[in-house]
């Protein structure tokens, strides 16, 4: 299968909602085939429904849910894109005081779901000769700061498999990007992170001028596979003007 031939197919996990479900209507808008991949079954579907993406309900951390996820893929026309978004953060707690179990959480999601399924579709993206894996990570992969230590964690491991990836997979013309967003105001992150306190997930934008959307970072991510397999972005950092760095992010009230 050579660059220019009329394939398209993705597989996009963390497609419930936020930048993973913008993705999905990003590609499909886009004329690509897609499965939506991700735990809640009601939200895949409704997405379904909406762009004619197809559903598939999975939990990445689980190994019988991954392998039928292959199998599935493998039986509605393959792919050669595999968009790794599912993820999270729990806590904002400094290391004296973090609770093992929201680090366990971070890294079964971030790390060992990024691992599982790149690992099932590795067969079919080294077959297919001209692959692509984008793995979405986060500025807190790349800088640490104050009460992200396990955030910060996850997110720098998930950076270096994605490094290591695109070191491994390049004798089989495997593409491996990785988008790292900083500030992206979505309806579920912060409000997960902050255990489901609305007030102070509100405050985490609050004042920030056009903090990027869902819909910004799935721009980013449709061009970057979308453009000629020959050319790869090995490393995008999207934040909004607003936030200079992890640590300045200027608010106007």
């Amino acid at each position: 299968m050579t660059d220019n031939a009329p394939f398209h197919h993705a597989v996009v996990t963390g497609a419930s909602s936020g930048i993973g479900a913008a993705t999905v209507r990003k590609l499909r808008a886009d004329g690509w085939h897609v499965v939506a991949v991700a735990r809640r079954a009601d939200r895949l579907e409704a997405l379904a429904a909406e762009t004619g993406a197809l559903a598939f309900a999975a939990d990445v951390t689980r190994d019988d849910d991954v392998e039928s996820l292959a199998a599935f893929v493998a039986d509605h026309g393959g792919l050669d894109t595999l968009i790794n978004v599912a993820g999270g953060a729990r806590g904002v707690d400094r290391l004296a005081s973090a609770h093992a179990d929201d680090w366990e959480w971070m890294f079964q999601v971030n790390v060992m779901g990024t691992l599982k399924v790149t690992q099932a579709f590795l067969p079919a993206l080294r077959a297919h000769r001209s692959g692509t894996v984008l793995n979405l990570t986060s500025t807190a992969g790349l800088v640490a700061y104050e009460g992200g230590s396990g955030y910060n964690a996850a997110k720098f491991a998930q950076h270096a498999i994605t490094n290591a990836l695109r070191l491994e997979e390049v004798e089989n013309n495997l593409r491996v990007i990785e988008v790292a967003p900083g500030l992206v105001a979505t309806e579920e992150f912060a409000l997960n992170r902050l255990g489901g306190d609305k007030e102070a997930a509100e405050k985490v934008y609050q004042g920030v001028e056009k903090p990027l959307t869902a819909g910004d970072v799935a721009e980013v991510v449709g061009y970057a596979v979308g453009l000629p397999h020959h050319i790869n972005l090995d490393q995008i950092v999207i934040r909004p003007v607003a936030q200079a760095a992890n640590h300045k992010l200027i608010r106007t009230s």
